[in-house]
């Protein structure tokens, strides 16, 4: 797995970018405290969206929104610091990960890490 980080400035667009291109994907959460221990906070379940709610220059929260559609939640990352894209070695995105100013980490990892462009139009909302 390589990581690479997304500059705050580019948030908004790669979040809004991300959630369009995996929409409907199946996904788990996991929140992790800054001592490394793990909670898993959904299994396989299918991912509505993330987005990014900004003051000024700063990020106030990051939402997760999954679930099936009738019966959706929202996962909010308080006061984020950083967010990278997970890649498989040959390029595939595996998820998302996420850190808090406070050191909690999340992570989104889809079921199956594959390129978008080989499933488009292949998921129905």
């Amino acid at each position: 797995m390589t990581a690479q980080e997304i500059p705050r400035a580019e948030w908004l667009r790669f979040l809004d970018e991300f959630s369009r291109a995996h929409e409907g994907w199946l996904v788990t959460i996991e929140e992790r405290d800054p001592r490394g221990l793990a909670r898993e906070l959904a299994r396989d379940v299918p991912l509505s969206g993330i987005s990014a709610e900004l003051h000024g220059e700063e990020a106030h929260e990051i939402a997760v929104i999954a679930g099936p559609r009738d019966a959706e939640w929202t996962h909010r990352i308080a006061d984020p610091a950083r967010l990278w894209i997970n890649r498989t070695p040959e390029g595939a995105q595996e998820g998302i990960e996420t850190e808090s100013a406070g050191g909690v980490r999340t992570i989104i990892r889809f079921r199956s890490a594959v390129l978008p462009e080989t499933v488009d139009g292949m998921l129905q909302p």
